[in-house]
């Protein structure tokens, strides 16, 4: 199936589609989406997830949404990459566990470089503001189980994901938070957490 064989009233679905999980790192549902394309009807949106679903743009996952595995094509000559975004979960090893990936979102090969893997992540909170991550902020991660003195990582602490500074010291590792508030605290560990990857890019909180 190509993007040729959708009809116009898909691909502006799927513009909307793509629009809503970059600023809530979650499929919108059939009435979401309903309601951000102005229909009166929920039976006119699911029509179109099926249509994209058809057409192989959309994949429905086991317990019966759906996720985003294709998006239009660019008219531009810029080479681009599928990145998983796993929206801003805080849950287990599981971070890339098929469930939990909301779609496959493009970026450019300048971000992305071959022979790595990335994920999308969405920040939650506002621990990393000075370091220029703010809540809603897409982070792209690329994924590694080590990391330098001073990096940003994701860290996994008790099965859930935190983003913090990395400092380590003999046995001894500090991440710690980088924020106006100060409320958040460095957690001081030894092996008890796993790195899941390193911050490489920052996109900041807008619609595409």
């Amino acid at each position: 199936m190509s993007e040729e064989q959708l009809s116009g009233k898909a691909k502006e679905a799927l513009k909307h589609i793509r629009n809503w999980l970059m600023k809530h790192s979650l499929m919108p549902s059939v009435r979401e989406l309903m309601h951000d394309m102005e229909y009166k009807s929920p039976r006119s949106a699911m029509l179109l997830m099926s249509e994209l679903e058809e057409n192989g743009f959309l994949e429905k996952k086991a317990d019966g949404s759906y996720k985003m595995i294709k998006d239009l094509a660019t008219n531009n000559t810029a080479r681009t990459v599928a990145v998983p975004l796993v929206g801003s979960i805080s849950c287990g090893g599981a971070l890339l566990a098929e469930e939990n990936i909301e779609a496959f979102i493009p970026l450019s090969t300048s971000l992305v470089k071959s022979g790595n893997k990335y994920f999308l992540l969405r920040a939650v909170g506002d621990s990393m503001d000075e370091a220029g991550i703010n809540p809603g902020d897409l982070v792209l991660v690329k994924q590694q189980s080590v990391a330098e003195n001073g990096e940003k990582v994701v860290a996994l602490i008790d099965d859930a994901a935190t983003l913090k500074e990395f400092q380590h010291k003999g046995n001894v590792v500090a991440l710690l938070p980088k924020s106006t508030n100060p409320k958040h605290k460095p957690i001081i560990l030894e092996s008890e957490f796993q790195i899941q990857g390193v911050i490489v890019s920052i996109i900041s909180n807008v619609n595409f």
